[in-house]
Formats: structure tokens, sequence, C-alpha cells
């Protein structure tokens, strides 16, 4: 058996929304994890969940000889890493969890079977941890949990322990490229090409976001900005696009434009090599002029998701996002002047929001046309101020392994029938913003969309009082 077994319990054929929208990627924090870990001479493998099933993994830990097993958990694993946990302690592993789940209830998932929580980058914690297990510290007595930084552990009294946080690894450049070879990637790249006809791959070029959204969760990386250099970033996209042909990309980065500078030269490097390869990716308003969205353009850049959240000045101060209305409604027209589409992120409920807010969104959205836009009643996660500003409102609907923080509820908030008719509404007025501007749409339809808009907003008014308990 290997030094360490890692996997990561998303499976995608038991949800019906991802089986709908077939668009899977890499889980490239373990792969980064696979390499680096090989790299220092530990013998790793990787049990790839995306395309498998519980029972064939349960299956494996069950018929293998035990060793270590180390687990990435998100917000939507949580249930899955939990049961993972527990079949594989009781056949006998010895269980690590880590990622931004993990790095928030640390105490919860130990307390569920995990021996240690991995919290931060994991490159290094882990490679000590293993380290320290393989030269047989946990059997020579002595506080040696105590010493590994980045990690939580309960001791023999079941008293909970969280060591000082470790070093975030510096230079980028030294770390291997994930192990992609790890998994089969090509049927990733293959579901994409069967089911949208271009195959797509990810990758990133820098880790971490300085910016502090009040809600956005910063577990793994701190706000902390590293970035590759442009020239490694190119050879890797160079390999990937020899290696796996895919015809599309998602850099996968929270920010992709944060600097101007090393766009310019990753720019010039893929001009200077002849390289070509369209791509999404997500930036900020604030961090986009006319020179990188040509920038972006020149590359490839076929869509860019904007964060927009609100259409509401107040909320978006608020909500410390450090953006004005007006820059999001630039950064789509420029987009646009570019053929580049443009989606938005847009979020309701955050604390403090009223109707006229709602509307203020309505307009915003109404009025840039964005070619896709996705919206969520907001959740907090744990870890973040905004989980702490409404954390005495918190009312948790399940036991805490069979949920996760988007089902939370908020209590005093408005119902999810009142969310419903705000969805429904900038739905209906984007729609016929967007026919009017054409002077595509028939009378009919245009009347049709004016019928149900004045509908959602007596729903908005009829459900304005109901809240959850």
């Amino acid at each position: 058996m290997p030094s360490l077994l890692l996997t990561h319990g998303y499976f995608l054929y038991e949800d019906p929304k991802e089986v709908q929208i077939m668009k899977p990627y890499a889980p490239l924090g373990i792969l980064y994890l696979c390499s680096h870990l090989r790299q220092q001479g530990f013998d790793v493998e990787v049990f790839d969940t995306t395309f498998s099933s519980r029972e064939s993994l349960f299956n494996h830990l069950q018929s293998e000889k035990p060793s270590v097993l180390g687990i990435y958990a998100n917000l939507m694993t949580r249930g899955n890493v939990v049961e993972i946990i527990r079949v594989a302690r009781e056949a006998g592993w010895r269980v690590i969890v880590g990622g931004p789940e993990p790095g928030a209830y640390a105490q919860e998932f130990l307390e569920s079977g995990a021996e240690f929580v991995v919290f931060g980058e994991g490159e290094s914690t882990m490679q000590e941890l293993l380290t320290a297990l393989r030269d047989g510290s946990d059997k020579s007595g002595g506080d040696w949990k105590s010493k590994i930084a980045g990690t939580a552990y309960l001791d023999e009294e079941g008293i909970f322990h969280q060591n000082p946080p470790r070093t975030q690894i510096a230079d980028l450049d030294a770390q291997p490229w994930p192990a992609r070879q790890a998994i089969d990637l090509h049927r990733y790249v293959d579901t994409w090409r069967t089911h949208h006809r271009q195959g797509s791959v990810n990758f990133i070029t820098a880790r971490g976001c300085p910016y502090k959204c009040r809600w956005c969760s910063h577990q793994v990386y701190g706000q902390t900005h590293r970035r590759r250099n442009p020239i490694k970033v190119v050879d890797e996209l160079e390999w990937l696009l020899t290696e796996y042909t895919p015809d599309i990309a998602w850099v996968s980065d929270d920010v992709f434009t944060i600097n101007h500078d090393w766009i310019r030269k990753y720019a010039a490097e893929m001009r200077r090599r002849s390289l070509h390869i369209p791509f999404e990716c997500i930036s900020r308003a604030d961090r986009l002029n006319e020179e990188m969205l040509d920038l972006l353009a020149e590359l490839g850049c076929f869509r860019i998701w904007i964060g927009s959240e609100s259409g509401s000045q107040r909320l978006l101060d608020s909500m410390d996002r450090g953006v004005k209305v007006e820059q999001v409604q630039r950064a789509v027209e420029m987009s646009r002047a570019r053929k580049i589409e443009s989606g938005m992120f847009l979020m309701w409920g955050y604390e403090g929001e009223e109707m006229e807010d709602i509307e203020a969104t309505v307009r915003h959205v109404s009025k840039a046309k964005p070619d896709i836009f996705f919206t969520t009643v907001s959740y907090p996660i744990k870890g973040t101020p905004y989980y702490q500003q409404v954390q005495s409102k918190l009312v948790q609907l399940k036991p805490w392994a069979q949920t996760s923080d988007r089902e939370i509820k908020i209590a005093g908030r408005h119902s999810r029938a009142y969310y419903a008719h705000a969805d429904r509404l900038l739905r209906d007025e984007v729609q016929l913003a967007k026919l009017r501007e054409s002077g595509a749409g028939n009378s009919a339809l245009l009347q049709e969309l004016e019928v149900n808009i004045r509908a959602s907003r007596e729903g908005l008014l009829a459900t304005q009082s109901e809240v959850e308990a």
C-alpha cells in the first residue's frame, strides 16, 4: 500500500444537478498535494471519486491493507467525508482531513473520527506529519502532535488542540505541477467534449485572494496573493495542450487579473510561442480596464465572471466589496465591446437588505445585461465576518454531519418564497430589457413579461412579512 491514499468525496453521479450540467474539473488541490509528497519520496496514490461511487471507494478501503487516508473536504462534501471517515476508521485506516471545510470545523471532524485536521496549505504540513508517522513518532511517546504546525487534534482525554498556523509557501514556482497523471484526466476532457462539444481543462496561476469580502472564506490561503512566474505557467499550459488537446480552459484563480504586469508578461509569452486556447476566468470590476480586456481578448477569453453580488451600493459597502456598481456596469460594457461574454454572481438576503436593494439589483442587471447571471440566497460560512455577524440568529436544521452551511437558516430573514419572487422579477426584467433593446420581442411576449413582472412585485409585497423562524 502507498504511504498515503488521497481522495475527496465528490461523487458526480450522485448529484442530479451536476449530472445535468456535466462540467467536471480535476481536483487540483489533492493533485498538488500528491505531486509535492511524491517529490519528497512518499508513495502516494489518488482515488478520484468524481466518476466513481461511494461503494467503490468503500470496497477499496475495506479490501486494501490500511495505511493513511487523506481526505479533502469542502462546503458541499461534508456529509460524504464524514461517512468516508467512519468507513475508513472501521477498516483500520489513519485519517487526515483538510481543505476549507475542516479548517472551519476542525473539532467536529475530529470528533467524527479524523485523527488530524490540516488547516491552511497542506503540502508542508502533510510532509512533516507523514514523516513523523513513518519514523514512529506516534509510538515513541511524548507530545509530538503539538509540534506539527498547521494541524489540530484531540488528545487522549478527547480535548481539542489546534497548533499555530504554518508559514505559507513563499515560492510557488518551486512546487511541482499537479499530479494529473494520478487520475484519468482524459476522461474529464472527454466528458466535456461529449456533453458540450468542447473538452476543457483547468489550471491555476496564483494562490489566494487579498480582498476582504465579508462573506468569503479564506480558510486555506488566508488573505494572500502569491503568483507563479508567467513563463512557468505557459510551460504548464503548453504541456496541457500537447498532452490532453483541450478545446477550452478554465483558469481557476480567485481573481485572474489582479496583477496587470503579470498579465502583460503572460500574454507576451503566449504570443511569443504562438499559443492560444479559449478560456474563461473570474475577475473583479475594479481590476478590469481597456488594456486588460484587450489582452484577455487576445489571449482567447470568451467569458469573464464578474463578482457583482448586488446592485445596491449600500449593500456592497456593507460587504466590504471595495467595488462600485458603476465599475461593474463599465466592465460588462467593455467586455461586450470585445465580444467577451460576461457572467455575474448575485446574492439575495445579505444582512440588512431591503426591498429597495432588491429593486436596485434588478435595475443594475437590467441595465448591464450580462450574458449569464446566477443568484443565490446568501449563506454564512463559518470563519467569515459575515458568519460572526449573524451567528446569534443561525438555526441548524439537521445534525451537523447531515447538512452544510448553505442549509442553515437565519432567523428573521425573509422566506424562500420571497426570494423566489425576487428571482422571477430579476429574470423577467432582464429579458424585457434585452428584448426592448434588440427590438426582437413581439407585443404579446412583451405584454406577458410585463404581467409576470407585476405579479412578481405583488408576490414580493405579499411575502414581505414572512420570515424564517
